[in-house]
This record gives structure tokens, sequence and C-alpha cells, in this order.
């Protein structure tokens, strides 16, 4: 202690100002304490100077806290110290602080032009225009306002808050405007969406002899973006290489030149000008990743941010994960997504808010539902946009229950909700079992007042059908349809169309084209000619595509491959030829709809053919679909080699795959094989759950059928409409009779689905086998479908197995009026004639069948020869 008094005794009291001055540019918190405590020593912090200078140390160490405590041990504060602990407040980003602050200077009337400059850039920071409005009173009652740089501040903060008039009017009154005051308008006039207003106050800074900066062109080259101004950005681009603002010197205008290029496919050109900086920030980087991501270079955008990390001196910063987060959640990139959140925590950037919500929303879209939800109970804070993409993410990944739940939950939460809520949760409701919760929420959208949105009411439409209630949606439609939209009459025409109500899509489709002027699209069409296919109306399909052709909609893609669709579903595979190869842009699923066009029409060679030209890389679909194709055939050589390429391509964790293969395996007699394949699945869908319940059934092992269906149901599979038919029919195989009735009671009560025609046909099946014909009979009266010719077809074949004759012609007169063009019902209750020894009417009706010239297509049955 002695050796440190007698080294402060020495120092002079003027050195220690200078040293308290000097370490104000290093940030060293160490050093701060041990200048503050020399301060101390020497009683320099008496001299105002030499306090402010240490508060303002302290400040760019980023211990704003020791600068305000310093500030509270000065007693008399000038307008400097003020202004000195304001600016601290501001570049630590603590604005309520340094709002405190300034409404403090003010009543104290301890404040200068300088002051109002860093207080209004606090209020649009803050978004507080009221408060900006009182200091610019303030301004004009302290007569500031001849000073240029607080009218520069006033008038971009009234442009920062939204009130693009008040920045005008203030620019308007301005008598010297320097560079400072146009560049406030014209990136104001950007913030606020009027890019036309900015290019026009550029062209009055030229004409008024201000020469335009790295600022000006930079918020030019952005406007000419905006607008889709290639031109005139390519001018802008040259006027800076004359003004010298090139990549080598001026980051800003590259900066903004990367995503104009990008943005009008100029990719090469993007590139050219990323190269030629010699100093990239991070900025630049986005800017580059992002281009490459707007132009479908997904593997030039990883490969741009790996380059980044590898530079060392640039880190990506949220803007760069909240570029690649969508790339990762639009192509199902999980593994990268994974990878990307791994970084975020390892950078300590797992608090930022819009990064959690970004991720939440990726591992929705990738169908990760687990990992989303952790990340959600993870996050220490969360906000409305959270809730938001939690409750959609539920609500399209098919967890209906979960959307509706934390809906519920986030009413409780914070007792409000936006659109984005309601558009959320809405499509949650998708069953009848929902309709419910789904007039709730009709009820709720009509008390927020978001029924005069029409994305809200085409929700409300497609959720209706989705629920099956047509009433309400039609309704609506009735309602709203004078002020419909194309995207909300596709919402009522798409939703029948995807839930089988093909009939009432087109009844919409032609009540939009006559009670409105509104112009139909490719979706639109797509749904429609999709519709006529399901409904087997070939002639009103060809009036759709010969609307198509007339309002130039048949280029598009998806409806050439909706017509493909179509025609292989009425048989007109000569017209799906015709509109393939008239296709010019065919993709994948262009070549996928033509094989299975061919597949349904039995031309199972020519299906094979066109797989073997193909020109991509075949997918699931495809695979699924040429495997079916080899079953037709019987070529189970070609069946093996394609099970051999699903491996090879890790197709083998595919559900329409592995449907397929068992499929495949069961119907040419390899029960144990397609069993293996069923088993070593990693994932099995409800999908390949029915196929191998049909390959048991097929193959009489009804019991392991019925096994391996609650088998399913103890996996957490729902059963579905599928599901019933193929475990009715196994049952059906082996007369099962009593388990079968018992599954097909259950059906609707346990497991929610509706039994439909196919259901009811498996039951008459069922019951008419087992020799139960009246009780098959008496069914088919009691469920009143008594105009469903496969009903009594199922009876009459089980008439005609059982031999009751009388039944049987019973059975075949109504088929005879329902489907007079059918002769296999004429060729059954003739055999049961034959088997009955009634010649005379066995031969009588053989020659009702040729007078009407009725023919019963030949069968056929295949050998593989190794020739495939």
């Amino acid at each position: 202690m002695p050796k440190r008094r007698e080294c402060f005794e020495i120092r002079h009291y003027y050195d220690v100002l200078d040293l308290i001055k000097l370490s104000t540019t290093k940030l060293d918190i160490v050093a701060a304490f041990a200048v503050h405590s020399l301060a101390i020593k020497a009683g320099v912090l008496a001299h105002l100077p030499s306090s402010t200078s240490l508060l303002i140390k302290y400040s760019r160490a980023g211990y704003v806290g020791y600068s305000m405590t310093l500030s509270d041990e000065i007693v008399y504060k000038d307008v400097v110290v003020w202004n000195a602990m304001l600016t601290a407040t501001v570049e630590n980003h603590c604005y309520v602080d340094s709002m405190k602050l300034f409404v403090e200077m003010i009543k104290g009337n301890e404040f200068d032009s300088a002051s109002l400059v860093i207080g209004v850039s606090v209020i649009s920071r803050s978004n507080k225009i009221s408060q900006g409005r009182e200091v610019h009173c303030l301004s004009v009652k302290a007569g500031m306002m001849l000073d240029t740089f607080f009218c520069n501040a006033l008038i971009n903060m009234y442009a920062k808050c939204g009130d693009l008039g008040s920045s005008e009017s203030l620019f308007e009154r301005l008598e010297c405007r320097d560079a400072v005051s146009w560049n406030s308008m014209i990136c104001g006039c950007l913030y606020n969406d009027e890019p036309v207003k900015s290019l026009l106050y550029f062209k009055e800074m030229s004409c008024s002899g201000v020469l335009a900066d790295n600022v000006s062109l930079s918020s030019a080259v952005a406007a000419c973006t905006h607008l889709g101004e290639w031109d005139a950005g390519q001018v802008f681009h040259g006027l800076g290489v004359k003004l010298g603002f090139d990549g080598s010197t001026h980051i800003s205008v590259s900066n903004s030149l990367i995503p104009f290029y990008s943005g009008c496919g100029e990719i090469n050109v993007t590139h050219n000008v990323f190269r030629r900086l010699m100093c990239k920030d991070v900025v630049t980087w986005n800017a580059m990743i992002d281009g490459f991501a707007t132009n479908g270079m997904i593997i030039e955008a990883f490969d741009c941010l790996y380059e980044m990390q590898s530079t060392g001196h640039v880190h990506p910063d949220t803007v760069t994960i909240l570029t690649i987060l969508p790339l990762c959640a639009e192509l199902n990139l999980s593994r990268e997504g994974k990878t990307i959140h791994a970084f975020t925590l390892k950078r300590a950037m797992g608090l930022d808010l819009s990064i959690m919500n970004s991720l939440i929303d990726m591992y929705m879209k990738c169908n990760r539902v687990k990992d989303s939800e952790q990340s959600f109970q993870a996050m220490p804070e969360t906000d409305l946009v959270t809730w938001n993409t939690m409750i959609s993410g539920y609500s399209h990944s098919g967890h209906s229950r979960e959307a509706q739940a934390l809906f519920k939950k986030l009413l409780h939460w914070c007792s409000r909700c936006s659109m984005s809520t309601m558009l959320g949760v809405t499509p949650s409701c998708n069953s009848p079992a929902s309709l419910d919760f789904g007039k709730l929420l009709h009820g709720w959208l009509i008390k927020l007042g978001f029924l005069n949105n029409m994305r809200v009411v085409s929700s409300l439409m497609f959720m209706y059908i989705n629920c099956g209630d047509l009433k309400t949606c039609f309704s609506l439609v009735w309602r709203y349809y004078a002020i419909m939209d194309t995207a909300c009459w596709n919402a009522v025409i798409v939703g029948c169309t995807q839930n089988g109500y093909y009939l009432d899509s087109l009844r919409t489709f032609n009540l939009m084209r006559r009670e409105t002027q509104v112009s139909h699209d490719s979706i639109t069409l797509v749904s429609v000619i999709s519709a006529c296919g399901n409904l087997e109306l070939l002639l009103e399909g060809q009036r759709s595509h010969g609307l198509a052709v007339k309002t130039l909609v048949d280029a598009d893609i998806r409806v050439q491959n909706a017509l493909i669709t179509m025609y292989g579903k009425l048989g007109e595979v000569h017209s799906a030829h015709l509109v393939f190869n008239f296709c010019n842009n065919r993709n994948l699923c262009s070549w996928n709809c033509m094989i299975s066009a061919l597949s349904q029409n039995n031309d199972a060679k020519e299906a094979l053919a066109l797989f073997r030209s193909l020109d991509f890389e075949p997918n699931e679909i495809t695979i699924a679909t040429i495997i079916s194709v080899c079953t037709q055939l019987g070529v189970a050589g070609f069946g093996k080699q394609i099970h051999g390429y699903v491996f090879r391509f890790q197709f083998h964790t595919n559900s329409f795959v592995i449907a397929a293969l068992v499929d495949s395996y069961s119907n040419s007699g390899r029960l144990e094989r397609a069993a293996t394949v069923f088993r070593h699945s990693s994932e099995k869908s409800v999908a390949a759950w029915n196929s191998m319940m049909s390959a048991y059934g097929f193959h009489s092992k009804g019991q392991d059928a019925i096994k391996l269906f609650h088998e399913m149901i103890l996996s957490g599979n729902r059963p579905n409409k599928s599901t019933f038919i193929s475990l009715l029919s196994s049952c059906s195989h082996v007369g099962l009779v009593d388990e079968g009735i018992w599954h097909y009671d259950r059906m609707a009560v346990e497991y929610g689905v509706q039994p439909t025609i196919e259901h009811h046909v498996c039951l008459v099946d069922l019951l008419g086998k087992s020799g139960r014909l009246c009780n098959a009979y008496e069914f088919i009266k009691q469920i009143q479908c008594e105009r469903e010719p496969g009903l009594w077809g199922a009876l009459l074949s089980a008439c005609n197995y059982h031999g009751d004759v009388e039944m049987g012609r019973k059975v075949a007169d109504i088929l005879f009026e329902l489907d007079p063009g059918n002769t296999g019902y004429y060729i059954s209750l003739s055999n049961m004639y034959v088997a009955a020894g009634r010649w005379g009417e066995a031969v009588e009706l053989r020659s009702l069948i040729q007078d009407k010239r009725l023919k019963k297509p030949a069968g056929y049955s295949l050998l593989d020869v190794g020739l495939g």
C-alpha cells in the first residue's frame, strides 16, 4: 500500500485526464475499472469531461449499467453529460431507459438539438409517433427547426413510423436540403412500399444538383427490384460505376445489386457482382444465398452458406438462418434443418423468437411433429406467431385434436387471436366429427369481425365441405357469391372434388361461370377435369379440355397431367397419349400419369415400355405404379429387379412402395415373401397394413388378417375405409361370418369410418357365401341401396354358389333392370338353370343374350417365362 500511495502521488492531474480520454477507444472493461479507480484516487471525477469520457468508456464496453450508476453520482450534469448518457442507452439497445432519460432531460430543460436528434432516433425505433409529434412541437417552440440535422431526423422518424405524408410535408418546407435529406425521403418511400415515389425523389435529387451517394443508389436499385424495372436498375448500376460506387469500394450498392439481378433471373450476373467484392459483409452473403434460393439453385445456396462459414471472419446471423430454414421446410430437408438447429444452439441464437418460430415451422413441414413440440416446449418465451405456427402445423400434418387443444390453450394464455390463428385452426376441422368445433370457430370469426375477409370465408367453405355439411357451405356461397374471387370459388370446387362430391364440384363451376364475371384459372380446371374423370363424364371432360385450350390454360402442366389422368380413367388411352405427346414441358408427374393410365387400361406392356424410356429419375409413385404393372404382366423377374432398385435408392421406407410390393408378391403366390417385406418395413402406413390384410384374406388366412388388424390398432394407426374392405373381404374368404359382422357393426361407432357401398358389398358377400341368402336380401332392403348393382351382383353370385334358383331369379330380374348391358348377370342365371337341370330356361336365356348382342370379355392367363 505505501508503494501504491507513492505511485499516485507522483501522477499529475492532467496525466489522468489524458489517460481517461485515451482509454475510451479500447473496449476493455478491466481497463475501465482501473482508470475509474485511478480517477477517484486523483479526484478527477468532478471534472465533467473526464466523467463523461469514463461514462462513454463503460457504454462502449457494453456495461451500460455502470454508465448509469456513474451518471447518478454526477451532481451537476450539463447537456453534454445528458447526451452521452442518452447515446449510451441507445447504443446498448436500452430504448425504454432512453425514453425515460429523454423525458427527464426535457423536464429539466437540459437539451439541445443533438439531444432532440438522439431522442427522435429512439422514437423511430420504438414506433411511438405520438411522442414524435410532441418532440416536433417542442422543437418548433424552442426554435430548432432551422437545424438541418434535426429536420432530417424528423423526416426519417415520420417515415419509419408509417406517416409518409408528414415526412413529405416537412421535406417540402425544408429550405436547405443536403444528401441526407434526400436520402431520408428516398429510403422513407421505399420503407412505406412506395417505390415509384422513391424513384421520383431520386430523379428530383439529381435535377437539384445534389450528387447521389451510395445510400441513394442502393435505395434506387432496391426500388427497381420492387417494381421489376430491370432496365432502370441497369442504368443505376452504370451510374454507380461512373460515380465510383463499384463493388470494390462501396459494399452497400453491390448488396442491393445482388437481389436486383437475382430477382430478374440473371444469376450469373449476380454471381459476378458477388465475386468482384473484395470485402463481403454478412448482408452480402445473405443476399447471395437468397438469390440462389430464389432461382431454385438449392445446392448452390447451401454451398454458399458453407463457404461463408469457412471464411472465418463473417458468421451467419439471424437473417441467414431465416433464409435457409424455409428451404429445408419446402424441400423436406429435415437433416439439414436439424444441423442448422444445432448451429443456433451452439451460437446461442436459440433465444431469438423469429428463429425458433422458423424452426418449429420447418419441423412441422418436414413431418417431424415431435421435434416441433420439443422446440415449442423448450422456448422460455413465446409470442402469438409461435402459437399460430404450432396450431397451423398440427392442422396441416393431420393432428387435428392437438391443433384444437392448443387453440383452446392459446385463448387461456392470452385471450386473443389473430386472423392467422383462425386460418391455422380452421383446417383442423376436416371430418364430420369436427363439425361442432367448426361451427364454434364460425361463431368466433363473426364475433371478431373477420368475415369481411374472403380468405376467411373461403377457409370456412372448405371446412364445411370437409365436415360433410354442404348445405351450410353453399349457404355461404349464395351469401357471398357476388364478391367471391377466383381463390374463393376454387376453395369450394377443390373441396368438393377432394371429398368426392364430384357433381357438386361441376355445379359450382357452372354457377361460377353463369352468375359471375370471375374467370377460372388452372387450379379450377384441374379440379373440374378430375371430377369429370371420377364421374365418367367423357363429354363434360372433353368440354373442359376445349375450355382449357380456348382460355390458353391448356399449356399449364398441371392441367395437362389432369387431362392424362382423366382420359386414362375413361379408357381413352389414345386421347391421353395425344395430351402426353403435346406436353412440351413434361415433368415426372406427367410420366407417372401416363404410365398409370396405361396400367389402368390393362396395357401393361406399353406401360413397361414407357417406363424404360423415362426421362427422369423415378420417384416412389413411379416405382409403386410400375410394380403394379409387373403384377398385371406376371413378370416376377422384372418385379425382383424393381425390388432391388427400391433398396438401392432407399424407397423401401415409402408406404406406397411397400403396399405395392406386398400386393405383387401376394398375387404371385408368394405370401411369405410379402409378409417379410411388410415386417421389415421401418415405417408402416395404413396402406401397407391394408395390403397385408388383403394378402392374408386372398390366401384364405382370415384369422391372420384379424390378428393383423388388432396389431395395427395397437401400433397407433387409425383404420380407414380401405382397412375395413380388406378385413371384411378376408372374413368372407374363409367364412368368418360372426367376426365380419362384429367388425362391420363397430367400424362407425368405435373408429369413425362410415360404411360405404364397398363395405355393404363385402357384408352381402360374407352373408351370401355362408348361405344366409335371406339375411343378405333383407340387409340390402334395410340399408336402402336398392339401386346399387354391386350389392345385387354379390347376392346373385352367392345364389349361384348355393344353387338357390328362385332367389337367384328374383335378384337377376332386379339386375337386368339396373344394368341391362352386363353379360355376367345373364351368364350367372343361365349357369344356375343348367345346374338345376332347367335346360329350357337356360337355352331361352342364352337366346336372349344373342338377341341383345351381348358379349362376355374373353378371359386369359399370363405365364412368366423369364423374358422380363
